[in-house]
């Protein structure tokens, strides 16, 4: 279902690039990341990292009544603080639109005014959103994934409804994109709640600040905000400089990120989905074997598909975004600009993935402090590494320095994931099973493998550029089907059996 929503908003990206890397759509993905930011932080964040393990909780140990009551207080009490959020983010766009963005102010009045106009719009997607993921983190908890995972598929066929049949007949298009996101939000919210009445939990909204779940949600979320969420915070902090950098700077990063997120969403958000619940189940039982277990599967997983996904979207960054994007106003310049920062974007998937699978180890513990602690040095990493690289590159002159922004972001990643890993290991949570060395030298003989086969053989720019847009679509499907089988035969040719991986974590879970 996940893969179904990504593949849409890969067509929702490509449609809303017919409108090129303009000033007006450099406004829009500021107006459109500030709430997407706000739900990775808050909703799909540190709420969803501090309601599941305590929704699970009392799953195993309570009534359903107590379970029903939590959830209605709970709707209450966050609803109610989302509704004051979203009125005073409304009320304030300007400035908010300053804070996220004071480059438009400096230095382009009339892309500040536009994009502070499509900040009221889309803002108060963040309550909508929010809503969704407290519905998500109930039906994840009773084994319900489908319905959340296809819940953004909804957000793809309004907007691109939006761009292909309502910006024609408006007097600056760029604005239905923006009225596109507030109804997608509607319609998510109205899409959950069927799932919810089927298994007895539809909530009756009461607000109770002292009751006693709300509390330890609140007592969870607090410092999770920001250690759940580094990565966001981080590529805000890009967005912020960008809004510095030449027209185009922000548009060329939100493709790059999108690319990154595909196999991001697709697969690690996925199974950091999945996880929470495991885990949150395994500590409540008190299983430190099975919680062990699930994460060195986690970990396994993620590098399988994150070390292909890193080289593909590398080596093929150029061609991904001239296949997808290079139609109507999105240039050959946009597909050059945007392939600099996908490449360095990408070096830090890996990284990305796999804190999906270690920041959610300590959630399910109610150990939020440890990852803020952890996101304090990978923020701090980022600001230093952009200074180092960004800076220079403005004062210089060369090309591309929203570039430098991705890379510092990667690099800050890979300090997260790596002291997340140290922590667990040293503190014995996480005791890695045999076999692990023998399993990171096949995945890099096959990375290598698939490493040379796509460099050797992807044509270049301007010739990929020439070719009709279905041409285009088929020869790099045969390349990326290509790289993936050349690493797939080489894993087993190297003794690798992937279903293995399946049934060493089914083992582990029976024994323990």
């Amino acid at each position: 279902m996940t893969l179904v929503s990504r593949v849409l908003g890969l067509v929702r990206d490509m449609v809303m690039a017919w409108f090129g890397a303009t000033a007006g759509m450099d406004a829009f993905f500021v107006a459109f990341k500030i709430p997407n930011f706000l739900r990775r932080l808050f909703a799909e964040g540190a709420f969803s990292q501090a309601f599941v393990p305590i929704i699970s909780e009392y799953k195993e140990r309570r009534s359903h009544a107590e379970v029903r009551d939590l959830v209605n207080r709970v709707a209450g009490t966050f609803g109610g603080v989302l509704i004051l959020i979203t009125v005073v983010g409304v009320l304030a766009s300007p400035l908010v639109i300053t804070v996220f963005a004071p480059g438009f102010l400096y230095t382009d009045s009339a892309r500040f005014d536009l994009a502070s106009q499509m900040l009221r719009i889309t803002f108060p997607y963040i309550l909508f959103v929010s809503l969704v993921a407290f519905a998500a983190g109930i039906l994840n908890t009773y084994g319900r994934f489908a319905t959340p995972s296809l819940a953004p598929v909804w957000l793809n066929v309004v907007m691109i409804g939006a761009a292909l049949f309502v910006a024609p007949h408006l007097e600056r298009p760029v604005l239905a994109l923006a009225g596109g996101v507030f109804v997608a939000g509607v319609v998510q919210v109205l899409y959950m709640l069927p799932s919810l009445r089927r298994i007895g939990l539809l909530p009756r909204p009461r607000w109770d600040i002292r009751d006693e779940g709300v509390r330890r949600i609140m007592r969870l979320m607090l410092p999770g905000i920001f250690g759940s969420s580094v990565a966001q915070i981080n590529l805000l902090l890009d967005t912020l400089i960008a809004s510095f950098l030449v027209t185009g700077s922000v548009t060329w990063l939100y493709y790059s990120d999108r690319l990154v997120e595909f196999p991001l969403g697709v697969f690690a958000i996925a199974l950091s989905t999945v996880i929470l619940p495991s885990l949150s189940r395994s500590h409540a039982n008190a299983s430190e074997e099975e919680f062990s277990a699930t994460v060195d599967w986690g970990l396994r997983l993620v590098l399988l598909v994150g070390i292909p996904s890193m080289i593909g979207l590398i080596i093929l960054a150029r061609p991904v975004l001239a296949t997808l994007f290079l139609y109507h106003d999105f240039t050959i310049w946009d597909v050059r600009m945007a392939s600099l920062s996908l490449m360095t974007m990408s070096f830090g998937l890996p990284a990305f993935m796999l804190i999906k699978v270690l920041a959610p180890a300590f959630y399910s513990r109610k150990d939020p402090r440890t990852p803020v602690r952890i996101a304090v040095i990978s923020l701090v990493t980022n600001l230093l590494f952009n200074l180092v690289i960004v800076i220079p590159m403005v004062r210089l002159g060369v090309p591309g320095p929203h570039a430098g922004l991705a890379f510092a972001t990667s690099i800050a990643a890979y300090v997260n994931a790596g002291l997340l890993f140290q922590v667990l290991y040293r503190k014995r949570i996480f005791q890695p099973r045999a076999g692990w060395r023998k399993y990171l030298l096949q995945l890099g003989s096959a990375a290598a493998v698939m490493t040379g086969v796509l460099w050797w053989g992807a044509p270049a720019l301007p010739e990929w550029a020439a070719w009709p847009a279905g041409h285009r679509g088929l020869v790099l499907l045969a390349w990326v089907c290509a790289g993936l089988a050349v690493y797939f035969l080489t894993l087993r040719a190297g003794g690798l059996q992937i279903s293995t991986l399946w049934t060493t974590k089914h083992a582990a879970e029976e024994g323990a």
